[in-house]
């Protein structure tokens, strides 16, 4: 897939927009101080943007569309033959390297098409939603009743270590007591609690939050009943534990419920450490994903079954869009829509005569990977799988124009809507007015 690399003139780098998620008046129920701001601008108390009006949710209005669905795979992936063709002419002129699933729950039987969804690429961030999931599923194997999840993630309090060295994405850093606000790189010695470090490693997509999550989510393992543990003991499992065993606790985590989910191991495999000083701690292997693998976790998502209704639920208001939006997310048709979505990319470039390396543009590999669950107002959502490798192509402003057309695409099969009837008014009015 990708061209042979270079022994010289290589830039390799792991990137990820700044976007910002959760619901806007989620900060009195979880503590994530970043909410309370976007409310405030919201409500003209503070200055700033307000987000576009699919990101206005509250958390109320946010559900799982499956839970109660008892049908089975079958009922979902059965390939709709009208659908599978204008997908396939929609991408018939594009390059071959891209990879594309709808299913689209906007009908009397979901309708669901494929381009390409057994192709293995690098998920970058994407990744995170599988910390994610071992992070909910060790959570609740220490507390069965959410309320007592709930007050774990609110109140318990961590300190960002080295393991967050080092990281170029930034996180909004708000006060709410003085309003200050400033987005910056995380730093050691900052304090959040655990859904703030959910929250900065899935809005912000914050490498260092994720390598701290995964952390956590080791230690809960670990530890048990005894989590959290401090400092002097973290320290000392970390050196005591040999690197091969650390590895494998770390695999165990966050891929054992990838293989719940009915996800195999050859479809999606969570590798390594998303910060340096994560994989010096963790030693890691490779990397990899299918969109099918995606498509089947943003279903299970919608059922309730990462972990129970509740992860699921919870999970979900991490990845709905409420500031800024990228890639994927950021098509314009989208804008009055409720977006859940998470991203990911890495490219890489090597010295070619007449080509100047750009962001999300590489000429060795330029993998670009969208999720999103597409909430339209007054119908069904849609869950859309876009993973791509097309080299030196700036695949970002590419998962943009391919969103509207995909977008289009999925609306073109709704009913048309019920004509409009004018009104009818009496004759003895009209005779009146005359």
């Amino acid at each position: 897939m990708n061209n042979p690399p270079s022994t010289f003139c290589i830039l390799l780098l792991l990137l990820s927009s700044t976007l910002y998620a959760y619901p806007i008046d989620g900060y009195a129920s979880t503590g994530i101080r970043r909410l309370e701001r976007l409310r405030l601008i919201v409500a003209q108390a503070l200055p700033g943007k307000a987000p576009v009006t699919g990101a206005r949710k509250t958390s109320t209005e946010i559900k799982l569309h499956l839970v109660e669905s008892a049908h089975d795979d079958v009922y979902f992936f059965h390939e709709d033959p009208k659908l599978k063709t204008q997908l396939t002419a929609l991408f018939s002129q594009e390059d071959p390297h891209y990879s594309l699933l709808i299913l689209d729950l906007n009908a009397e039987r979901p309708r669901y098409a494929t381009l390409r969804p057994d192709e293995l690429y690098k998920p970058g961030s994407v990744g995170k939603l599988a910390v994610a999931a071992g992070f909910f599923t060790e959570l609740a194997r220490l507390y069965p009743d959410p309320a007592d999840r709930l007050r774990l993630l609110k109140n318990h309090k961590v300190t960002a270590s080295a393991w967050i060295r080092s990281d170029h994405h930034t996180i909004p850093v708000f006060d709410p007591t003085t309003r200050a606000y400033k987005a910056r790189l995380l730093r050691e010695g900052d304090v959040f609690s655990l859904y703030e470090w959910l929250d900065h490693m899935l809005s912000a997509s914050s490498n260092s939050a994720a390598s701290m999550v995964w952390k956590e989510a080791m230690l809960m393992r670990a530890f048990g009943k005894d989590y959290p543990p401090s400092a002097q003991a973290e320290s000392e499992f970390f050196k005591k534990t040999p690197p091969l065993e650390r590895q494998k606790l770390s695999l165990s985590v966050v891929n054992d419920p990838l293989r719940t989910l009915g996800i195999p191991s050859e479809a999606w495999q969570l590798g390594s450490f998303f910060t340096r000083a994560g994989k010096q701690q963790v030693p890691g292997v490779q990397s990899y994903a299918n969109p099918r693998a995606l498509l089947i976790f943003l279903l299970r998502l919608e059922q309730g079954r990462i972990v129970d209704p509740w992860s699921s639920l919870e999970l979900k208001k991490l990845i709905y869009m409420t500031a800024r939006r990228i890639r994927y997310a950021a098509a314009d048709n989208l804008s009055t829509s409720a977006v859940y979505f998470k991203s990911g990319s890495e490219y890489k470039c090597q010295a070619e005569t007449g080509f100047v390396c750009r962001e999300y543009a590489g000429n060795v590999k330029n993998y670009m990977n969208s999720v999103a669950i597409v909430e339209h107002p007054g119908r069904q959502a849609y869950l859309a799988v876009l993973m791509s490798n097309v080299l030196r192509k700036n695949s970002a402003n590419d998962h943009k124009r391919m969103a509207e057309a995909i977008d289009r695409l999925v609306i073109s099969f709704d009913p048309p809507p019920p004509p409009v009837v004018p009104a009818r008014v009496p004759t003895a009015a009209v005779k009146r007015a005359k």
